[in-house]
């Protein structure tokens, strides 16, 4: 495993931020019934990725210096 990715693309930390919350959630007595924690997760993940494009796009195009 040599490549790397930023934190905020990696599904076992959304995975486990998403596990996190709902066990929270079950605590606080907020029903939790037929809730899709996988499908959740693909979802948010997608969500991320379009967000960091967009960011990333917006970031080049108000950038003051030349991709050298």
């Amino acid at each position: 495993m040599t490549d790397s990715k930023p934190w905020y693309l990696s599904r076992t930390i959304w995975a486990a931020i998403v596990t996190i919350v709902t066990a929270m959630l079950g605590l606080l007595g907020v029903p939790l019934d037929g809730f899709d924690e996988a499908g959740f997760v693909d979802a948010l993940l997608q969500a991320v990725a379009a967000v960091a494009g967009v960011v990333a796009l917006m970031g080049r195009l108000y950038a003051q210096s030349r991709i050298g």
